[in-house]
């Protein structure tokens, strides 16, 4: 599966757009649409055009740990939802989770609702409410009938 245009959005929506570096909540060098990585430096820029290509390097690694990890058939809001996810966690906390324990036994466990909101922390351990509301909306779109 592909990443649709409704969770390329909703990745936009809660990253922003920044043209030039900047450390995000958890500390982490950051640049573009979220974009993170060692190929980002300090007061680094780039442009719109250069941002919209790193995003769609980051949506394939995101797309290939789910196609991975991923032992049941997703919908497409459940793929977009779990795209977002792992963009923001990363591939090896999601390998790791709960989350995708409670995906793979059944997709649509109402249990999996409780698993995305526990993901709000900063790596400080600090609850973000960005990351309160983006776990509404992953989780909102997860369950929506597509």
């Amino acid at each position: 599966m592909k990443t649709s245009n409704n969770g390329i959005n909703l990745i936009k929506k809660f990253e922003g757009l920044r043209l030039k570096t900047y450390r995000c909540a958890s500390g982490i060098l950051t640049i573009g649409y979220g974009h993170t990585g060692s190929d980002v430096e300090p007061l680094m820029s780039i442009s719109e055009a250069e941002a919209e290509k790193l995003l769609m390097a980051d949506l394939k690694t995101a797309e290939t740990t789910i196609s991975r990890f991923v032992k049941q058939p997703l919908t497409q809001n459940q793929f977009d939802a779990l795209v977002s996810f792992i963009f923001n966690v990363g591939a090896n906390s999601f390998g790791n989770s709960t989350l995708l324990k409670r995906i793979n036994a059944n997709p649509y466990n109402p249990a999996i609702e409780h698993e995305f909101k526990r993901w709000v922390f900063s790596k400080q351990k600090k609850k973000l409410p960005g990351l309160i509301t983006r776990r509404e909306k992953e989780t909102e779109l997860y369950f929506t009938p597509t």
